[in-house]
């Protein structure tokens, strides 16, 4: 099975080195990239750094579990990411009910048939991207003040250094980055950073 790239890639975190190749191959022939990482760690820096398509996590992993790594990325990326927990030894349907509960979009059991996977994978990153086109429309809709304190956000700076930096309040401070959040439809600075990654306004000025 072959097909076109696809515009963004998949991270693939798993200790099992034969696992995730298997999954990575299958993802290639469907014209997927993918990042391979072996930790909960790794995956997390990978995410932050560029914003995958979707995240295939073990369940299994060694420093953090993958239904605790599923709730660190829900932190960063919001329910916009498509997370996919997968094992070979938690299998049990109480395994599985636990993963979708915890807030993963699928759970898929190994041994698995490789096209049905890549459909479900697929299928996952289709509904995903069918709310990008609103995105930059919601980004427009920044003032000139919200965008310079996200700006700053995203280069690290807290609530009271931005107001010292803005000339302005701490609390008119807060009350543009609640803005923002909303406008954004995200619910923490993390995911306001990945956002503004994703949609391309970082140390945009251009607004309203």
């Amino acid at each position: 099975m072959s097909g076109s790239r696809t515009r963004g890639d998949i991270v693939i975190a798993s200790g099992d080195l034969p696992a995730r190749r298997q999954i990575s191959r299958a993802l290639k022939q469907a014209g997927y990239e993918s990042r391979e990482v072996s930790t909960a760690e790794a995956a997390l820096e990978a995410a932050r750094e560029d914003r995958p398509e979707v995240a295939v996590v073990e369940v299994c992993l060694r420093e953090m579990c993958g239904y605790e790594l599923c709730r660190e990325l829900r932190d960063v990326h919001g329910d916009t990411l498509p997370i996919v927990l997968t094992s070979d030894s938690r299998t049990d349907r109480i395994d599985r009910v636990a993963g979708l509960l915890i807030g993963a979009d699928d759970y898929i059991v190994r041994p698995f048939a490789p096209d049905e996977f890549v459909a479900r994978v697929r299928a996952l990153a289709r509904r995903a991207r069918q709310s990008a086109p609103l995105q930059p429309l919601i980004a427009t809709q920044l003032t000139r003040r919200e965008l310079e304190i996200l700006n700053l956000m995203v280069d690290g700076l807290e609530q009271d250094t931005i107001a010292h930096r803005l000339f302005i309040s701490p609390k008119t401070v807060s009350t543009h980055t609640q803005n923002v959040f909303r406008k954004l439809g995200v619910r923490n600075r993390a995911q306001a950073v990945s956002a503004a990654y994703q949609l391309e306004i970082v140390h945009a000025t251009a607004a309203a």
